[in-house]
Parts: structure tokens; sequence; C-alpha cells
């Protein structure tokens, strides 16, 4: 499910196109936080590098508001996204947007990386950044009410909720922490499990249930979300009885897990049972050459200064590389 961006992308006009078939020293691999951070790194450092992003912003871009990035004392997730895009733009580094990386071979010393369009980009080392996706509902309304009620990140927007009626899609722990950091701040929480046992710590759910204010209900099926502007409410449906009823609710959080972007690098690197891309604290990964950053490796804490900080190291950490490879000597002028 794709989700739409409140800003455009004509900032980048002045980015050159990423050329098939040319050897790049860095391709970054990723245009969230963790990407564009690794950008403006590597374009520092002088060295010839290019972007591939299927979009810009990533998981920022389905954040409404964003209360814990250092200098803002609140931006939206299109506004920071925006900044993020203008100073990518600033560099003027070679990109292609808009075109999904769907494989990433090794071959001797170089990367082959493959697009969905089919155009094949070579590069002496890789900053995979292609963060995780939020498992969606797929329902009626979801989609057209992101940034609108719908949200995928209780540490993000909860505060956004206060004194408000809110539903959560999810029994396991994510959705159970939601339930809990919703309760100290909404008028009432209603979480909604698709069957009857709920997945989360047993004493997790003991401090939900202990809440006056959380009622949890298992064995219901989320059918729509519904509103016109906003959300409004939710149908579900009983499992076993069969009963349709409608809630109504001023928000509804979506935490039924996330999905690592790692299939392009599935058959290459070592990945961790829940497909994550395994690395160092160098941000290194188990192929020599390819580093991942951000929500696609797994580093804990999926947040967005730590996915930025982690852009900053693997970027550091492909310089080295391509040095001690002998790709580079001090470095190139590159697009400026």
């Amino acid at each position: 499910m794709s989700v739409p961006l409140s800003f455009d992308l004509a900032g980048l006009g002045r980015n050159s196109e990423l050329e098939p078939g040319r050897m790049y020293q860095v391709l970054v691999v990723g245009g969230g936080p963790a990407g564009m951070t690794a950008t403006v790194y590597c374009a520092r450092k002088m060295v010839e590098i290019g972007v591939l992003a299927g979009d810009f912003g990533g998981q920022v871009a389905w954040t409404s508001a964003i209360e814990n990035y250092p200098g803002f004392q609140i931006v939206t997730g299109a506004q920071l996204t925006a900044k993020f895009r203008d100073q990518v733009a600033s560099f003027h580094v070679p990109l292609r947007v808009s075109d999904q990386v769907t494989e990433i071979v090794k071959d001797g010393d170089a990367f082959v990386v493959t697009t969905g369009a089919g155009a094949a980009f070579l590069a002496r080392a890789v900053i995979l950044a292609t963060g995780k996706r939020h498992r969606p509902l797929d329902v009626p309304g979801e989609a057209r009410l992101i940034g609108k009620g719908v949200v995928y990140c209780s540490v993000c927007d909860a505060p956004f909720f206060k004194d408000r009626t809110v539903v959560v899609a999810g029994g396991g722990n994510s959705g159970i922490t939601a339930a809990i950091d919703l309760m100290k701040i909404a008028t009432h929480v209603t979480v909604l499990n698709i069957t009857n046992n709920f997945q989360a710590d047993p004493v997790m759910l003991e401090t939900a249930r202990s809440s006056d204010r959380v009622t949890l209900m298992g064995g219901q099926r989320i059918l729509s979300i519904e509103g016109k502007d906003r959300v409004s409410g939710v149908v579900c449906r009983d499992e076993e009885s069969g009963e349709v009823r409608q809630l109504p609710a001023d928000g509804v959080f979506v935490e039924i897990g996330l999905l690592p972007n790692s299939r392009a690098v599935a058959k290459l690197a070592r990945l961790n049972r829940w497909g994550e891309v395994e690395v160092d604290s160098s941000c290194r990964t188990s192929v020599d050459g390819l580093f991942a950053a951000g929500d696609v490796s797994d580093v804990p804490y999926k947040q967005i200064i730590v996915s930025a900080g982690e852009g900053s190291k693997a970027a550091l950490a492909a310089y080295d590389y391509l040095i001690q490879k002998g790709f580079v000597s001090g470095g190139q002028r590159w697009g400026y």
C-alpha cells in the first residue's frame, strides 16, 4: 500500500538521473532518514555516489506530527521529509526515484543493483536503507485516512489523541504497548485482536487489563475504517457469532507488525528470523562492502533519530571500506 505524500519532488530537479551500467563508488538504496543521512555524509566525503529510492520519507511520511526530532519542537512528517529532500538536492547527487530495487548481487569486487524497471546499476559499495513497512489492515478507508486519524506509531502520535477515543488493531506486544501508552492520554482505548488469544506478554496484558480505560476484544476482524475527512470509527465483525458492529473512534492505531524491506538482499546477506539484515556496530553486513542502516537492519529502537544516526555510521564505514580497498584516495569532488 503506497502512502500519498503531501509534498512534491520539484526540489530535486537539479539532480541528474542515475546512469545504468555506470560504476559508482557508493549506491544508497532508500529514501528515508537513514538513506538521506547516508547520502549527505557520502556527498560530503566527495565520493561518487548515487541514490535509488522508491520514495522519499519512508515511514516518516506516515507520521502526522513529530515532537521528538532535535531542532523541531513539532514538525509534520511531510515537512521533515521535505527538509531531507532539500538537503540532498543541494549536493546534486544523481538519483532515481519511484523505481524499487528488486535484487542486489555481488560480482567480484562490485555490486549489481537491479530495479523493477529492469535497470542495472553498479557500485563498489552499497548502503541498504530501505526501512520497514507497516503491515496494513488492507481494509476500506485505511489508505484514505492515513494522517487523518489512521496512524502506525504510538510513540510518535499518541500525544495527539489526548482526551480522545481510539481503537488499536493488534493484540501482540506492539498493540498492547500502544494501548498502555494511549491509556495515559486517551479517554478510552479499545484493542481489537483477530484471534481470541492475545499474543502479548502476560505482564503487559495484565497492565492493560488493570486499566478502566482499556477494553480488550478478541476474535474481532476489522472490516473497514469509517470517516469522511477524519476517522469517525471502525466496523468490525465477531469471528464466532458473525455479529457486525460499529465502534466510534477518533483514531485507529494499526499495530499488527512491521515487514522489513530486505527482499533485495535475501539471497545475499545474513538475515535474522524477522527478516532484518544483521549488522555489526559499524553497520557492516555479512557481505564485504554491503552496509545496512535504519529499520531494515537488526538495530533496536526503530526511531527517526536512530535511523539518521545509523545512516551516518554506514556512510563513514563505507568510506573507510573504499579507502581500504583502494577504490578512493582522499576522495574526489562530485556533484558540487
